[in-house]
């Protein structure tokens, strides 16, 4: 495959030689400028700006995005991450909740996902304010499915548990990398059998809800140790799987070590799915919150529904 220069975005990824199939594609359309305008008067965050995601185009002008809750600075410095890190000391926006619920609401979202920065000044690091934000939703938006990616909480189970009684319809938790590379990649707060234990927990808690995890490529990762990744993801009964490829935000950050090519991914696609996890999206884009994998979750879930609750 051509391997010629790929001009990126301006603001999201800086001068670098990309493959052909990582193209970004610029903003466009009403229901782009809608979301902006909406989030900004609001005054709320989301993780595709403050990720610098590469799907926000494609996301936005379909309708949907990823709100990010505890504000927008991060307590914990991930090598990988383009959120702000930094000491809020404690603050936190007691309408955050009210305005995301309004905002999904005025979206008209069937699926809505919420995430945050970690929040370790906080003594329960969010879980009760996730929460709250949960509860409101549904208040406003009964029939909207919900999904919630949600910080470690310093392997505090009990703030997993005060998430998982606000019973969102999926809680997602990301390894991010493979175990070898996780003290490389991530903050020293984090570690794989900690973010194992959080998975493992929401399932303990309640069975009816669907657990989810990503896998990010390119970092310098064997194959053994990503199947390795996957296995130990499916032994915690992880039911959802996302694998996409790091993108360099700045030169800040963690360096890309290969552009794995979208045949390898496809690959991964074929040994997660034949593993048993019930839905699997793998590709150089996909991200934890993509919105292409929202539909097939959200029948998966819904179908759940119809059958009067019995596991699919």
């Amino acid at each position: 495959m051509d391997q010629k220069a790929v001009k990126p975005v301006e603001h999201y990824f800086f001068v670098e030689r990309k493959p052909e199939w990582l193209k970004i594609r610029p903003p466009s359309g009403e229901k782009y400028l809608f979301i902006k305008k909406l989030k900004e008067g609001l005054e709320l965050h989301t993780v595709c700006e403050e990720a610098h995601c590469p799907n926000i185009y494609e996301c936005w002008g379909g309708g949907t995005a990823t709100f990010m809750l505890l504000g927008d600075t991060c307590t914990r410095h991930c090598r990988f991450c383009a959120v702000k890190s930094g000491k809020p000391n404690g603050y936190l926006d007691p309408f955050e909740p009210i305005k995301v619920a309004y905002a999904i609401r005025q979206m008209g979202l069937k699926y809505a996902v919420i995430t945050s920065v970690d929040r370790d000044d906080l003594e329960d690091g969010g879980a009760s304010h996730f929460a709250r934000t949960i509860k409101e939703v549904k208040r406003l938006s009964p029939e909207t499915l919900i999904e919630v990616l949600i910080p470690d909480f310093k392997g505090d189970l009990n703030a997993v548990k005060t998430v998982v009684e606000a019973k969102p319809d999926v809680i997602a938790h990301n390894v991010e990398t493979v175990r070898r590379l996780t003290p490389y990649v991530r903050d020293p707060r984090a570690n794989f059998d900690q973010s194992l234990n959080v998975l493992r927990a929401v399932k303990r808690f309640d069975q009816a809800i669907y657990t989810k995890s990503s896998i990010m490529l390119g970092l310098g990762e064997e194959k053994e140790e990503v199947i390795s990744a996957m296995r130990e993801l499916r032994e915690a009964n992880v039911d959802f799987l996302t694998i996409g490829q790091y993108l360099r935000p700045s030169r800040a950050h963690l360096p890309v070590k290969e552009y794995v090519h979208p045949l390898t991914f496809e690959e991964y696609k074929r040994i997660a799915e034949d593993m048993g996890f019930k839905y699997v999206a793998a590709g150089p884009l996909v991200r934890s919150s993509y919105r292409a994998g929202e539909f097939f979750i959200s029948a998966i879930i819904r179908q759940k529904s119809v059958t009067g609750g019995a596991r699919l």
